[in-house]
């Protein structure tokens, strides 16, 4: 150990250091601790936060979806899954459907559903993953019950179980024309995603039965796209619109659910600069701790000096001190932060209401550039601190200094 490193932790663990001194040491080492700490669980809640709702809305609807000007069927489905699969290579999957809003009726209750018919073979919601009761069967043999899977939040409101019976009412032909049509539903999965937007209205169903209570015959309300690259949406959605032409129109996730992604941006941008003046003001406490230590120990270093230590090297014994305290503040940080990040991924302390949020619990998603970071920025920003004081130190005179009670 250097006569620097040796001085330094003699500086930091003398008893003569107890009372004042000690305490704003602690202070300093609690202020970064705190700062450091604060810092990564807000990246980390952010950035679970942002993966959670991207994982969800992107994974429980398409990427891209078609549909034609004012909810008006569209023809030839098959014609049109064909001219898109062949000319965008970009898109792995074509899926029509047929969605209306509807009402359902129990035994129990009455309640309005947005019904959508897909194709029993495709799955293109990932409503199998978000299944908590039942099975996602929603194909049927002839002459049996057509099969339904609702949201759990709405199968409560009605009292509905697995195997139950529901009537559902619709109106059939174009929207807002046509007689009222009903059929007979039996419930074959409840599914969970945490979404209210989709568990409190959104029922699925087969395609053929859709298009049966509705009258759609073969036709369908659009076509959900799946892209092997999300990022290319924008760009899959515009090339529809000239390729396929009125009544068609493509939307991208993006553009549904834009105040959902513009607000992940809008909390990304400020909530890193406003958390690091917490750093900021704990590392500054820094000064104001090695102040004191430099006034206690002024008698000491003018011995130093005299004794032949260059100024250099004093300056070194104070900068020393900086790095310990912010070195020790930093890592309880870390570990106080991956302690309560780690109680909220396995017991979901933290919970939130799924009616206003996506999710029933606070996310979070530890990343470890996240805590390299914010631990460099705290050390750096510490050190840069501990040049005043230290600078200080150096300049004193030692006849001074050893006269100094």
């Amino acid at each position: 150990m250097s006569a620097t490193s040796l001085l330094s932790h003699r500086f930091l663990r003398s008893r003569q250091n107890d009372g004042f001194a000690s305490f704003i040491t602690l202070m300093a080492v609690a202020g970064i601790m705190l700062g450091t700490a604060s810092l990564i669980i807000a990246l980390s809640v952010l950035a679970g936060f942002e993966r959670e709702i991207t994982d969800k809305v992107i994974g429980f609807t398409s990427h891209v979806q078609i549909q034609g000007f004012q909810n008006q069927l569209l023809e030839n489905p098959e014609h049109t899954m064909r001219v898109v699969r062949d000319s965008l290579p970009s898109v792995s999957v074509v899926s029509p459907f047929v969605s209306r809003e509807a009402i359902i009726r129990s035994q129990d209750g009455v309640d309005g559903i947005l019904l959508k018919g897909i194709p029993p073979n495709t799955d293109i919601m990932n409503t199998q993953r978000y299944l908590s009761e039942g099975k996602y069967e929603i194909d049927h043999e002839p002459g049996d019950l057509p099969k339904l899977v609702l949201g759990r939040k709405l199968a409560r409101r009605l009292a509905l179980g697995v195997g139950d019976k529901a009537a559902v009412f619709g109106l059939a032909g174009p929207v807002g024309q046509g007689q009222l049509r009903v059929l007979q539903f039996r419930v074959s999965g409840i599914y969970e995603s945490g979404m209210a937007e989709y568990d409190d209205v959104l029922a699925f169903t087969a395609l053929r039965d859709a298009q049966r209570l509705f009258q759609a015959e073969q036709g369908v309300s659009g076509y959900d796209l799946l892209l092997t690259n999300v990022d290319s949406a924008e760009a899959v959605a515009n090339r529809i619109g000239d390729l396929l032409g009125y009544p068609h129109y493509a939307r991208t996730v993006f553009q549904t659910y834009r105040n959902i992604f513009s607000w992940i941006d809008l909390q990304k941008r400020p909530v890193p600069i406003i958390l690091g003046l917490i750093i900021i003001v704990a590392t500054v406490n820094i000064i104001g701790t090695l102040l004191m230590m430099v006034l206690g120990k002024t008698r000491e270093i003018g011995i130093l000096m005299a004794m032949g230590m260059s100024r250099t090297r004093i300056s070194r014994i104070f900068l020393r001190q900086g790095l310990r305290i912010s070195i020790t503040g930093t890592l309880l940080g870390n570990a106080m932060a991956l302690l309560l990040l780690f109680l909220q991924m396995e017991w979901r302390v933290l919970s939130l209401p799924t009616d206003i949020y996506f999710m029933s619990a606070v996310p979070v998603l530890v990343q470890w550039e996240h805590l390299v970071f914010v631990s460099v920025v705290s050390v750096v920003l510490s050190l840069l601190c501990s040049l005043i004081p230290a600078r200080l130190a150096s300049r004193m005179e030692p006849v001074r200094a050893m006269r100094f009670a």
